[in-house]
Formats: C-alpha cells, sequence, structure tokens
C-alpha cells in the first residue's frame, strides 16, 4: 500500500502520457528481490521511477502506458501457498482494479503478451540505461513485435529518462509532506545523538544510535549507508567502514538519514566528540558555514541549479585564503580552481523518492533554472589532508554542513532546520 492518495499516481501516469508522441509505448519494470548470500535477499525496496507511476510495491512487475491513454500492469499471479511464505500477493485483477489500470496479465507471460501490445507502434519508451538486464528484454520485445509487422516501419527506442526525471523534479504537496517528515525525523535523531555521544565511542556505537532514533522517531529504513567519520578520516567523502574509535579532540563527521514514506532526507553535521571546538576546528567550520549560508540564498527561482555550486566555491575560496591555506588573488583562485584540494565535490543534489533524486541538472545544454517545488541538498565541505601545504595543526580536519532546501516563491526553506547547526549552539546542545 502506498503513502499517497492512488489518484496521484493516475495522474501522473497521465501526465506521462501527454509527454509521449503519438503511436508510442512506455514500458518501466519494477525493482526485483535481491540475493544477499545462500537463500537469504536484502529488504525488499520498489524502483523509485516504477513506484512513482504506479504506487504498487511488489517485485516481478513491469508497466505499460500508451500514448493512446491505455495502461497495463504485469505482475506475479495470486499464489496462496507462496503466500503463507512471503505475505499477501495481489494478483493481476485485483491489481488492475485497485491501482486503477485498463488491463493486468502475469508477468510470467510477458514475453508473448508484451510484443503484441507493442506492435505497429512508432516509439517504445523505456529508462535506457537503468537496468542492463531489462535493457536486454526491451530489445527482444522490440525484434518480436517488429517481426509481426512486416509491412510497417520498426519501433524506435527512445529514453523516457530525461522526461520523467523532469516530472519527478517538482513535488506536489503530498511529496513535499512526506519529505518533510523525513526531514524532520532525521534532524530530531541527529539532535538527540549530539546529545548522548561521548569521549571513547567508537563510529559505529554512532551509527547504532543513528539508526535507532531514525527508528523510534517513526523511520524504519536509513536512505543510505551512514557516514560516521572521526578525525582525519572525515576528508574521505564515502567512508563507510564506522569501525574506529573517536579520540578526545577529533570532530566526528556524520552523513546520515531515513525514508519517510518511500521519501528521503540527507543531514550531515560535524562536531567535536569532547563537546568543543578547538580554535582551528571553530575556524575551519565557520568559513564551511559561511559558504552552505550563501549557496542556500543563491537557490532563486529562475536562477540556474548551479548558482548556489559557485556561490559555495567563491565563500570557501575567500575562506581558504584568509587563513592562508590557498595563495594569490581570489578571482586567480577560482579560474584555477586551486580550491580543489579542499573543495572536492559539489555542492548538493536534488533528493526525493531517492536520496540522489533521478532527475535532470541540464535538458538540451541548458542548465535547469530553480522553481517552486524542488528540493536540493546543501552541503559544502573542507577536508585537510595530510598532504596538504598547511600547518599541522590544520591537517586532520574535515567538516561538511548539510541541509535540504525546498525552494519557494519567497526563496527556500530549510527543512532540517531542527538540528542545530552554529558552533555555539552545537556546545551548548551537548552540554545538556
Amino acid at each position: 500500500m502506498s503513502d499517497l492518495n492512488l489518484n496521484t499516481f493516475k495522474a501522473r501516469r497521465a501526465e506521462a502520457i501527454k509527454r509521449m508522441e503519438k503511436n508510442s509505448v512506455l514500458v518501466i519494470s519494477s525493482a526485483k528481490l535481491v540475493s544477499r548470500n545462500n537463500d537469504t535477499t536484502f529488504p525488499f525496496r520498489q524502483d523509485s521511477n516504477f513506484y512513482y507511476l504506479t504506487g504498487f510495491q511488489e517485485p516481478d512487475s513491469v508497466m505499460l502506458l500508451h500514448s493512446n491513454g491505455r495502461s497495463a500492469l504485469f505482475c506475479r499471479e495470486k499464489n496462496p501457498d507462496l503466500e503463507k511464505w512471503d505475505g499477501f500477493m495481489w494478483g493481476p485483477e485485483a491489481a488492475k482494479d485497485f491501482y486503477g489500470f485498463d488491463e493486468a496479465f502475469d508477468i510470467n507471460k510477458i514475453n508473448d503478451i508484451l510484443p503484441e501490445l507493442i506492435r505497429g507502434n512508432e516509439t517504445l519508451y523505456a529508462l535506457v540505461g537503468k537496468n542492463i538486464d531489462f535493457d536486454s528484454k526491451i530489445t527482444n520485445w522490440i525484434n518480436s513485435a517488429n517481426s509481426m509487422e512486416r509491412h510497417q516501419g520498426n519501433i524506435d527506442l527512445k529514453n523516457f529518462s530525461n522526461i520523467l526525471g523532469s516530472m519527478r523534479l517538482i513535488k506536489d504537496d503530498e511529496e513535499i509532506s512526506l519529505i518533510k517528515k523525513s526531514c524532520e525525523i532525521a534532524a530530531i535523531s541527529h539532535s538527540n545523538v549530539m546529545q548522548n555521544v561521548s569521549v571513547g565511542m567508537s563510529e559505529y556505537d554512532l551509527e547504532c544510535m543513528y539508526l535507532n532514533e531514525f527508528k523510534i522517531n517513526g523511520s524504519r529504513e536509513a536512505s543510505y549507508t551512514p557516514i560516521v567519520a572521526g578525525g582525519s578520516r572525515a576528508c574521505i567523502l564515502h567512508y563507510i567502514e564506522n569501525n574506529q574509535t573517536v579520540k578526545d579532540g577529533e570532530l566526528v563527521l556524520v552523513d546520515a538519514g531515513c525514508e519517510y514514506g518511500m521519501y528521503a532526507s540527507d543531514i550531515t553535521r560535524t562536531y567535536p566528540i569532547n563537546g568543543k571546538f578547538s580554535a582551528e576546528q571553530k575556524a575551519v567550520y565557520d568559513i564551511v558555514l559561511a559558504a552552505h549560508n550563501a549557496a542556500c540564498e543563491a537557490a532563486i527561482i529562475g536562477d540556474p541549479c548551479t548558482n548556489p555550486q559557485k556561490t559555495s566555491e567563491k565563500v570557501l575560496s575567500q575562506g581558504l585564503l584568509d587563513i592562508g591555506f590557498l595563495k594569490g588573488s581570489l578571482d586567480e583562485i577560482l579560474e584555477k580552481e586551486d580550491f580543489k584540494e579542499f573543495y572536492y565535490h559539489k555542492i548538493g543534489h536534488w533528493m526525493g523518492l531517492d536520496v540522489h533524486d533521478d532527475c535532470p541538472y541540464s535538458l538540451d545544454g541548458n542548465e535547469v533554472k530553480f522553481d517552486k517545488g524542488m528540493v536540493m541538498t546543501i552541503e559544502p565541505g573542507i577536508y585537510v589532508n595530510d598532504t596538504a601545504d598547511v600547518d599541522d595543526k590544520w591537517k586532520g580536519i574535515g567538516i561538511r554542513i548539510e541541509n535540504d532546501i525546498l525552494i519557494t516563491e519567497d526563496g527556500f526553506e530549510n527543512l532540517t532546520s531542527k538540528v542545530p547547526v552554529e558552533t555555539d549552539d552545537i556546545e551548548n546542545l551537548m552540554k545538556s
């Protein structure tokens, strides 16, 4: 069952059909159960694109939309014996009626039925490149259909990814409500953990605390594997080993978010494990915070979505120049991109059903412009590796600050503001 109104999915399918060419079909696959080892699987999580258009939460399913307005769902047949082991299954007829499809079929018959449904069309849309195995099936179905229509033109395969991604880019009120709840849970969880950390804890201890807080506050799943990086390990962007002790005097960078109703949150906070920033840590932190705040202000309706990135690069470069990490003029630093020694990632990403939402940043060679209802993370950072040409007192400091913002008519709304971000507020929270 979905957390959204089922009419929402029917409306999305209708919108997708409007964006299709005449005499075309769109075919999208669900996620599959993924083997973990031997006879166990990872918890099932539906493919976000498939869910966005169907609301259907079973594996081994395929959706077909036709430009004439018709829709079809392929799914597993109802199997009472299997349900005793794995739980409820809709079956094609019940799924068709409940989820509002015109037709439904047994997924085991798709190789016979789907070529018949697509024959005679000029275009087949798919999410090309998202799933290599499904791409191969698409090719086989097209070939089968083409062989049935010897006296008509072949079906052309076209990528629907940017079209669907553009639809997903603007969140409706229901989606925004779920994202806000996800962000609230994550923010409360971050605050609660920060109040209860202590010197001598391991990164794994902290990871457990975050995952537990997510569940306590209403989210069953993290939206990605948490990053809990103490000391110099914070300079490794995708550090997930989370198995070292955080020593007295070290910062710990925690990048952790959760899912609620399939929608993600994504928060990063960096704080001293002993509750007190050193002078060097605070100096770097304040530069990152200034860049974060300026980047948020640069997210303005009608402006390119890359503006926050450019703004963060300018503010961070000036800060790095001020504390002596970089030399020369600001213009030279920006032109040569000298800041990349300390700031080597992008400012953020779209967020929604995926923590890195499957939405474009440019279309037809033009940058996507901000619009009301978009959700983006803002996450600048400074990372001082041991190889940096700076005084030893700075080495090993890695700081990232990340919030999730909603683009509004008046600017932006920080959806994760319930967790402190100022150094004084963090220290006061950790004392309480």
